[in-house]
């Protein structure tokens, strides 16, 4: 019987994930709860920083980024649909980490039940939400303070306020956005 052996740092790598995965889980939950889950005009996001990662999860009502929570009906329905995500999947200036902090956008995802190919029109719940996941590596993670959420709100006009909850180094902190507000701070 051989016994394989496991490099340190692939150790640490998953108990860093391990644990960002925990915090982000429990951010979520108690964000869900605080909030009462779905609220239109609002989205709620859970930040964490570990190590060298940024990591952000979005939850928002369908009608806080698109005025509907159903599976698209028409041609315009789809086509803004459609294009949510893609943009959405491209989170380029949507999210803007502090500068110093030298960060490197390394995956992005959103995705909503209602609006999979496979999601018959009104086929879905009433009250429809949309999840995105990002993740960056930043350079200098202890410069990070802040995230810029001007493109987002710039974009998606419903939106009138951002619940946030960060797990940092520094601490863990909440905080409430409301417009014309576009900048999370945290920290010292």
């Amino acid at each position: 019987m051989t016994h394989a052996s496991v490099s340190p740092h692939r150790t640490s790598d998953r108990l860093r994930n391990c644990v960002l995965a925990t915090v982000l889980g429990l951010a979520a939950w108690q964000a869900h709860a605080a909030t009462g889950g779905h609220q239109h005009g609002a989205l709620t996001l859970d930040i964490a920083i570990d190590g060298p990662t940024l990591a952000i999860e979005m939850e928002a009502p369908l009608d806080s980024l698109l005025g509907f929570e159903h599976a698209p009906r028409t041609a315009a329905q789809k086509q803004a649909a459609q294009a949510l995500l893609a943009r959405l999947r491209q989170p380029d200036g949507l999210f803007v980490p502090d500068a110093a902090a030298a960060c490197t956008l390394k995956s992005a995802s959103a995705d909503s039940a209602a609006l999979a190919p496979d999601t018959k029109a009104g086929g879905h719940a009433d009250h429809a939400d949309l999840d995105a996941r990002y993740e960056w590596t930043c350079g200098n993670a202890a410069a990070l303070r802040s995230v810029d959420l001007g493109g987002l709100l710039d974009g998606y006009q419903r939106i009138q306020t951002v619940d946030a909850q960060i797990a940092s180094p520094t601490g863990q902190f909440k905080q409430r956005l409301k417009r014309p507000q576009k900048v999370l701070r945290w920290g010292k």
